[in-house]
């Protein structure tokens, strides 16, 4: 799943989305209510973690323009503000959730869970294919029934290339998607990464799933 963490507090920010990451997130940033508006206009986020005040356009503002244009995903509202009538006024503009500051990165990772569970069609489809299941809700993997344990990264990377299968992927594309837009191109991290999980998949079998294809990437 994606998710956009709007907070102008760099360190606020940079925590939250470390946290992600590490629990298999793909996330972006964004520092201001009207980056955020832009960034939801051209991708498609499954939950965004929203800060009250925001430079440029609150977060009041931003969840109301963001239902207005039909924004299906999860809003998260993120505040020091705890008042009851802030509370109600962010929830009537179309937020899902509200926590207030300071709190507990694993309470915002469980409100996000809650989210994601509560409407079936934020539920990414489990995938069959080549003695592969892949659950993406659970990020379990069997192959030929066989139990594989891959890291969150590892288990995204196989999960796109399955959505993807038959198509070359370029290692540019599983940057963006897998990792973040602003991920350096000539890193080694998918290579690397590429390399564990096929280690473990070819673990005790013959074929070989994952092929490079010099020039164009990887292909399931």
């Amino acid at each position: 799943m994606r998710v956009l963490v709007v907070e102008d507090e760099e360190a606020i920010a940079g925590a939250i989305e470390r946290g992600l990451i590490k629990q298999g997130y793909e996330v972006d940033v964004a520092r201001d209510g009207a980056e955020a508006l832009e960034m939801a206009a051209t991708t498609n986020y499954d939950v965004i973690c929203l800060d009250l005040n925001l430079p440029r356009v609150d977060g009041i503002e931003v969840c109301r323009r963001l239902r207005e244009d039909r924004f299906a995903g999860g809003i998260i509202m993120l505040t020091a503000r705890s008042s009851i009538r802030e509370r109600i006024e962010g929830l009537d503009q179309g937020a899902d959730d509200y926590l207030v500051k300071p709190f507990a990165f694993s309470e915002l990772a469980a409100r996000i869970r809650a989210i994601t569970r509560r409407d079936g069609s934020m539920r990414e489809p489990i995938i069959e294919t080549r003695g592969l299941q892949l659950d993406p809700n659970t990020n379990r993997c069997r192959r030929e029934g066989k139990e594989i344990h891959l890291t969150p990264k590892e288990f995204a990377l196989l999960y796109y290339l399955a959505r993807n299968e038959g198509r070359a992927v370029p290692q540019e594309e599983l940057l963006e998607k897998i990792w973040d837009e602003h991920a350096n191109p000539f890193t080694q991290t998918v290579k690397v990464h590429m390399n564990n999980l096929r280690r473990k998949l070819n673990d005790g079998f013959e074929e070989q799933l994952i092929e490079t294809i010099r020039g164009k990437g990887y292909v399931l």
